[in-house]
């Protein structure tokens, strides 16, 4: 521990604590703009700048460790004006656009220049004319609104561990791109979103697409209909001033109506048929030899891209089953629509997504089309939708909760878990089970796979035989499992595991690269604690049990990996380019 003095108030902390981290636990806000709590420091604004008493420097305190008997000073007249000046200089190389930027009053740059009260810059204004880039139609990329605080560089580079983005030219020619000066659309992108996430500005977003669903609500020939993910229910209240990881899923219901969608699914009934379709999957591989084991979950579009680019020799580890998103859109056109005889053509699918490259997947292969019609029309981000019920004018806060359409909205407790890291696994262990001994397990908790540790290994035992498992999450830890099954299968060892999951955003999809900003690790335990509390909260919580689920396999698909069902359930993978020409 070091003992020092901020402002004159005394400070105790660890050894190795940032100036900026020691201020906080004294209620001392130093203001920063290239930093971000889940990534280390840059150093690149310089607007943290404090005192050090009995010496003339200033140093950033985001990045210099608080010393044993330090006397610092965060804010005096000086400083103000410093910090003044530097943010004066940052918005004269801005656009001056806010209105019609996609984070208008939600940006750290606009909220600090609104706490200095910066209406005027005293400096030329210099733009520079730098392309926008739209070509993933899952991001856009926005360079001239870059303040090249790094952010999204170390997020692809070293978290994500793609390497799409990087700094290119040097200087005042410093900007964002990827690497060679292409198109986004053209280099490794994963289009998980990490990097619109952390960014601080409008320089990255999602592709916005709620024009194109306002066109369609509008449309009376069309028949919309909309399905939210496990994640969002947890995260669209903070849109609204709710506290963190509130489950808004009966708002979300009715607000959904108010838009005016004819009828509102929920993915985690999704979520339920692709445990019923991977597991049955798992268990015929582990159980009866039948195919490559470990089966590798594939709920995740960015791990999908990311593996049929870096690792496509394991295509044949990867599940077949379509994403919970995915399999709800084809049975909204298939089954749903034969039940309540509904034109098929004229259904309209929206997905409330906390994702970006859910965009990316709904016409990633030509799978996603076996019905005769896209599963899936449109896909939004959680922020899309906030924005969408902003617009129409509803008073979220106040809404009574309803309820989803039954025959697609009807959930287990398993299938509202997927939104967290090990979520997927946890709820498909609990059916494999099942199906190898015909019990449920009694144990249902699998607390070794929750929580944020980067890589989580653990095993159970289905009777007498151990089953080896792993979860990872962040793109950047999956090397490490990779790496151990590859070195397994080289020298003829036994493997290390049976069944991994990968969800590319740290966290799982309650970080999603839609989610709304300002997530952290802390934020997202509180969103997963959400949908764990929700499946603590049913009365069903194993997939197999859902009667709507038994309802459909009866009526419609007959078994898990039925004819029927691999045909409109499944999909295939194929090696991509890393780089495309």
């Amino acid at each position: 521990m070091v003992k020092a003095t901020i402002n004159g108030l005394e400070v105790t902390v660890k050894r190795g604590t940032t100036i900026l981290d020691a201020a906080k636990t004294i209620n001392v806000k130093i203001p920063t703009l290239c930093k971000h709590a889940d990534l280390p420091a840059s150093a690149a604004c310089g607007i943290c700048v404090v005192k050090v008493k009995g010496t003339t420097k200033m140093i950033r305190a985001c990045c210099t460790p608080l010393e044993e008997k330090m006397d610092i000073i965060t804010h005096d007249a000086e400083l103000q004006k410093i910090r003044r000046t530097v943010l004066e200089l940052i918005l004269s190389n801005h656009p001056n656009d806010c209105l019609q930027c996609p984070r208008n009053n939600n940006c750290e740059l606009q909220s600090l220049a609104a706490d200095f009260g910066i209406c005027e810059v005293p400096f030329p204004q210099f733009l520079r004319e730098l392309p926008a880039d739209k070509s993933t139609k899952t991001i856009n990329l926005i360079p001239e609104k870059c303040i090249l605080c790094g952010r999204c560089v170390y997020v692809c580079q070293e978290i994500q561990d793609v390497w799409a983005l990087s700094f290119i030219e040097r200087g005042h020619q410093t900007r964002i791109s990827p690497a060679g000066d292409i198109n986004l659309s053209e280099s490794p992108c994963i289009q998980c979103g990490q990097c619109s996430a952390h960014c601080p500005t409008g320089a990255i977003s999602e592709f916005d697409e709620t024009s194109v669903v306002w066109d369609n609500l509008y449309n009376e020939d069309k028949y919309c209909v909309v399905q939210i993910a496990p994640a969002v229910r947890v995260a669209i209240g903070e849109a609204f001033g709710f506290r963190n990881g509130e489950n808004f899923t009966g708002k979300l219901y009715a607000a959904l109506r108010r838009l005016g969608f004819k009828a509102v699914f929920d993915t985690c009934f999704g979520a339920d048929l692709t445990i019923m379709e991977e597991a049955t999957e798992f268990v015929q591989r582990f159980a009866h030899k039948k195919g490559k084991l470990p089966l590798i979950t594939t709920c995740c579009p960015s791990w999908v891209d990311f593996m049929e680019k870096f690792y496509p020799d394991m295509i044949e580890n990867f599940s077949s089953a379509k994403s919970p998103h995915e399999m709800l859109g084809v049975m909204a056109k298939t089954y749903y629509a034969q039940k309540n005889s509904i034109d098929p053509s004229k259904i309209y699918m929206v997905s409330i997504m906390p994702c970006t490259s859910k965009k990316y997947e709904i016409s990633r292969s030509k799978e996603m089309f076996v019905s005769g019609y896209q599963d899936v029309d449109v896909s939004l981000t959680t922020r899309e939708l906030a924005r969408m019920l902003k617009q129409a004018g509803i008073d979220f806060v106040n809404l009574e909760p309803e309820e989803p359409e039954n025959i697609l909205g009807e959930y287990t407790g398993a299938g509202v878990i997927f939104g967290a890291t090990g979520g997927v696994m946890e709820a498909a262990l609990r059916t494999a089970y099942y199906f190898i001994t015909g019990e449920n397990y009694k144990e249902i908790k699998f607390e070794s796979v929750r929580g944020l540790e980067g890589v989580k290994e653990t095993s159970i035992n289905i009777q007498g035989t151990e089953v080896r498992i792993a979860v990872a999450h962040g793109i950047g830890n999956v090397e490490y499992v990779i790496k151990k099954i590859e070195a397994a299968l080289a020298s003829g060892q036994d493997l290390p595991y049976h069944f991994v999951e990968v969800m590319a955003c740290p966290g799982g999809c309650v970080g999603g690269g839609g989610q709304p900003y300002g997530a952290t690790d802390s934020l997202r335990l509180i969103r997963a604690k959400g949908l764990y509390d929700d499946d603590d909260s049913k009365n069903l919580r194993y997939s197999h049990d859902n009667p709507f689920i038994k309802k459909i396999y009866k009526e419609y698909l007959g078994a898990p990996l039925s004819e029927k069902a691999h045909k409109l359930l499944h999909t295939r993978y194929l090696p991509r380019p890393l780089y495309k020409k």
